[in-house]
């Protein structure tokens, strides 16, 4: 009877001695997530997605009004002709006084010979030599005032190409596009809504590449850098875990005092540095879930 009651109390010694945690650190898995809002004021025609549902990066999920931009940049376009249409043809409109230069020139030319011959007086001469002088002010002020109003219509015609630059971008912000490739989380609005600009539209996760968010103290940071690889473990409850592969791929650089849903391995630890293991999801974890590592 004395052997069997000190068999008691060493089983439960060895029972006692064998609750050893076989991790350093805990923490909860978290994914990339993104919160898209609108980029323009209109009815969304199109936003056909659901929670739950893949996308792809830059894929189109959904459409606001576009018609009043269209207009808009008919309106551009219509404007812009009329600028082109207004520029003037600045070799033609000086043809008529190129003209009149020659004959000028010719009529110098020609009395100068007739006054050097004594055929004609100084006066005529004087005359065509006015009259060419005239002719020449006239031709450089007619080309200065063309080539102004020619300046003025392409500065214009800029400015409306601006403006076709702006619709158009505006039009591109009507497509609702997805930022990432991932998962809808959240659907904020329907179809037929209004849509206002910086309204939040659906929010994606990219829950195939997550990261478990733990903590270690300064005693446990000289074992950890980036890049390596560690065990990680999903914690479903209930005393049943999965593990994957992670890698370490953020240090915090600055401490931080423990958050109270996180255990450490040094209980008594006050200041922890948090860092992210990149794990590649089978489907099973979930954003939120508890996580542990092994260093």
């Amino acid at each position: 009877m004395k052997k069997l009651i000190l068999l008691i109390p060493i089983s439960l010694m060895f029972s006692c001695g064998n609750n050893e945690k076989d991790y350093d650190a805990t923490g909860t898995f978290e994914a990339t997530e993104v919160i898209v809002s609108a980029e323009q004021n209109g009815a969304l025609m199109q936003f056909s997605v659901r929670e739950g549902d893949s996308v792809s990066a830059n894929q189109q999920v959904g459409l606001i009004d576009t018609v009043q931009l269209y207009l808009k940049a008919r309106q551009v376009g219509a404007t812009k002709f009329v600028y082109q249409s207004q520029k003037p043809e600045v070799q033609k409109q000086i043809a008529a006084t190129r003209q009149q230069l020659i004959k000028a020139r010719q009529d110098v030319n020609r009395y100068s010979g007739l006054v050097k011959d004594g055929a004609a007086n100084q006066k005529l001469l004087d005359d065509a030599r006015s009259q060419l002088q005239v002719l020449e002010r006239q031709l450089e002020a007619q080309t200065s005032s063309l080539n102004t109003s020619t300046k003025s219509l392409d500065a214009q015609m800029g400015t409306a190409d601006v403006q076709k630059l702006q619709v158009a971008d505006e039009l591109r912000k009507c497509h609702v596009m997805s930022p990432i490739t991932g998962t809808i989380l959240e659907k904020y609005t329907e179809q037929g809504e209004f849509a206002a600009i910086g309204k939040p539209l659906f929010k994606v996760a990219d829950i195939h590449n997550m990261y478990l968010r733990a903590y270690v103290t300064s005693a446990q940071l000289q074992k950890v850098k980036v890049g390596l690889p560690v065990k990680v473990y999903a914690d479903y409850g209930d005393g049943e875990r999965k593990e994957y592969q992670g890698t370490i791929s953020w240090i915090s650089s600055k401490s931080e005092f423990t958050p109270k849903t996180i255990l450490t391995d040094d209980e008594r630890a006050d200041l922890v540095y948090a860092v992210k293991i990149s794990v590649k999801n089978d489907g099973f974890i979930k954003i939120g879930m508890y996580g542990e590592v092994k260093l």
